[in-house]
């Protein structure tokens, strides 16, 4: 698919709204999760919403989540996925919420959707909700301090200016998130950090270093970092960079080299690889690629260190040789 078409296809996508359920989330589903050092069951709600107002603007380069969204969603339409979500709730101990955007953007989700969402669950002993930076304001701030339950989650991807603005197209650089992150710190609210492992025009060592580097850095401000490896979502500039040959999602032996390197930070550092073991998630050889998933997600539930070092495969040594050589070919007068 050339570029021009790609664009054209992402325009169209984002203009009309898609036939689908708006009444319905996107999914519902329950899972385990890590809460306060004990293994928890977890319910996930994908709501459907209008979508990240930054794709509509320009979008990152990696997130194809506006495939997702239809622009002719209302308050009611919300409310209802809400009730679906909320028949559907065991009591489960955490409850993660996620939106093709920002919960916080009052124009995605409206205040009395958020409101909802909070007394729905208020049962629950954390709720976690996404949300860009500049949403986060001391307004929106104060309202969360009402409940005692809520970790609101920033993506950071990236403690790179450089990878945020070139590689990523985030729309915001490090001191938007540092100045958000400080506000909830100061009301005490819990943080969560997303850091990407592996965004486009990086080799594979360089992508490892920045991740950890950006782990210890989000380590200040964070109660958790989730690592998350780069997954090939439809329609997005990475689709179009790994179709022409140009771009390969991360190996798992880079998950497992970065966990290894930042679990003693004193913080929950936790990976669950989106599309791992296959060719549009961060895989390995195909042999064992299910045996290092299963010990990446061991060691996040349990951060126990262990799981980690038992890990090897004879793909290892290529993987070695990818990190140590992979620069020698890479202009670093475009990429530093």
């Amino acid at each position: 698919m050339e570029l021009q078409e790609l664009q054209r296809r992402i325009r169209e996508l984002r203009r009309n709204a898609r036939r689908k359920d708006i009444r319905g989330p996107i999914g519902i589903w329950s899972e385990k999760d890590r809460l306060d050092g004990k293994i928890v069951d977890t319910l996930v709600i994908i709501l459907r919403t209008k979508g990240c107002r930054w794709a509509y603007h320009s979008g990152c380069s990696m997130c194809g989540y506006f495939n997702d969204t239809n622009s002719n969603i209302s308050t009611d339409d919300l409310l209802a996925q809400i009730e679906e979500a909320r028949n559907k709730y065991s009591g489960e101990k955490m409850v993660k919420v996620f939106t093709s955007g920002s919960f916080l953007d009052d124009w995605e989700v409206p205040p009395v959707v958020q409101k909802e969402i909070y007394g729905s669950f208020e049962s629950a002993e954390r709720i976690i909700v996404e949300t860009r930076p500049e949403y986060v304001t001391r307004e929106k701030v104060k309202e969360l301090k009402k409940y005692d339950n809520i970790m609101v989650a920033l993506g950071l991807e990236s403690a790179n200016d450089t990878t945020l603005k070139y590689r990523i197209n985030k729309g915001f650089e490090v001191k938007d998130y540092v100045k958000a992150a400080e506000l909830l710190n100061s009301y005490k609210i819990p943080v969560k950090t997303y850091i990407l492992l592996k965004p486009p025009f990086i080799t594979e060592g360089m992508a490892i270093e920045e991740a950890i580097k950006s782990i210890i850095f989000a380590s200040r401000y964070s109660e958790v970092i989730s690592l998350n490896p780069m997954n090939i979502q439809n329609n997005t500039l990475v689709e179009y960079l790994w179709r022409r040959g140009e771009y390969r999602a991360p190996w798992l032996w880079s998950v497992v080299e970065v966990l290894k390197r930042t679990y003693e930070i004193g913080k929950d550092v936790v990976s669950y690889p989106t599309a791992g073991g296959t060719k549009r998630g961060a895989h390995n050889c195909g042999r064992c690629d299910e045996k290092v998933l299963k010990g990446i997600n061991q060691f996040s539930l349990t951060q126990k260190i262990k799981y980690l070092e038992e890990l090897d495969c004879p793909c290892r040594q290529r993987w070695e040789k990818i990190v140590k050589y992979e620069g020698y070919f890479w202009d670093y007068s475009i990429n530093s």
